[in-house]
């Protein structure tokens, strides 16, 4: 692939290898050479092993655990392809780490989102490629071209085709209040009515459901997030949703599986019959139990890169 006199390459860092190649494999491309190593001290190193003087570089990596490692694997690829004099470089950032803390909640609090957006930039990207930002608004952190891609076109299609036969008997639910844009659009998508989950945020990853917003008893349920890290505020409303409000079955989708502290014992434990999520982040193979099911993100993640490469617009994929 060559278009306006530059090629284009894929690299990837450690975070989520896989997806990288997949996305590759998509483009009909191999992955770049490159290796991203770790020094005894814990200073990464890395190495560029091809040209890319000119190219259109993309480089793939998900800031997930561990966070702080892969951001730094992240800027460091940046800055060695910068000094290598590509031609532009674009981050691949499939799950954007550091997204829940957009604002100071408190006095005194930092705006960590906001830091790692001018790292980036600063570090030599000219371009970010990213999917569902836990808030929407840390696209004006950037003062370079940010393309947010969304997760519900992906997985509105999984439960529209499981659930074909039971349109009338399914309900979308919002699991919080700020999820309700989403849950909306997931429902548009499924021809489906929307309920809300009301909780109340005790402090970080603790969370109390006080009502459901909504008719959900003898329904089909699926509940809809961007994210899920402890599991605690998806397994509470699941619960609720049971007991509460009477619903038949809960279902569960998001398009980040942090899955970190006692998510899968609580998943497992759970009414949820399935948890969907997109591969945005690695899972080892301790996280991957029968009831969550993985879709690929690549084939949307190639179109994107395709189509920046090209110069075309990317909206067209939120269809």
């Amino acid at each position: 692939m060559n278009l306006h006199g530059k090629d284009i390459k894929i690299f990837t860092a450690n975070s989520n290898p896989k997806v990288a190649n997949q996305i590759a494999h998509e483009l009909g491309l191999p992955i770049g050479m490159s290796s991203v190593e770790t020094f005894s001290d814990g200073e990464i190193q890395v190495s560029i092993k091809e040209s890319v003087r000119g190219s259109d570089v993309f480089v793939v990596q998900s800031t997930s655990d561990p966070v702080n490692n892969h951001l730094m694997e992240l800027l460091i690829m940046i800055d060695a392809f910068k000094r290598a004099s590509a031609g532009r470089i674009t981050a691949v950032i499939p799950y954007f780490g550091y997204a829940r803390q957009d604002r100071k909640a408190r006095a005194r609090d930092p705006i960590s989102a906001k830091l790692v957006a001018d790292l980036i930039t600063v570090a030599g990207a000219d371009r970010l490629l990213t999917m569902d930002l836990h808030a929407a608004q840390i696209q004006g952190f950037f003062n370079i071209p940010l393309d947010h891609l969304l997760g519900v076109p992906l997985l509105a299609p999984y439960f529209k085709e499981k659930f074909c036969k039971e349109e009338d008997d399914i309900v979308i639910v919002s699991p919080d209040l700020g999820s309700v844009t989403r849950a909306r659009n997931f429902a548009n998508r499924v021809d489906a009515s929307i309920a809300i989950v009301d909780k109340r945020r005790q402090r970080a990853n603790v969370s109390e459901v006080v009502s459901i917003i909504g008719d959900v008893k003898d329904k089909t349920v699926v509940l809809v997030d961007d994210m899920i890290d402890t599991a605690g505020t998806l397994c509470n409303a699941s619960v609720a949703l049971c007991e509460k409000g009477g619903a038949k079955e809960v279902y569960a989708c998001a398009t980040h599986g942090v899955l970190s502290g006692p998510a899968i014992e609580r998943i497992e434990k759970s009414p949820i019959k399935e948890l969907v999520l997109l591969d945005t982040i690695a899972l080892p193979q301790d996280k991957l139990i029968d009831k969550i099911t993985l879709l690929p993100v690549a084939p949307v993640f190639a179109q994107a890169i395709e189509r920046i490469y090209a110069d075309k617009p990317v909206s067209p994929l939120f269809n």
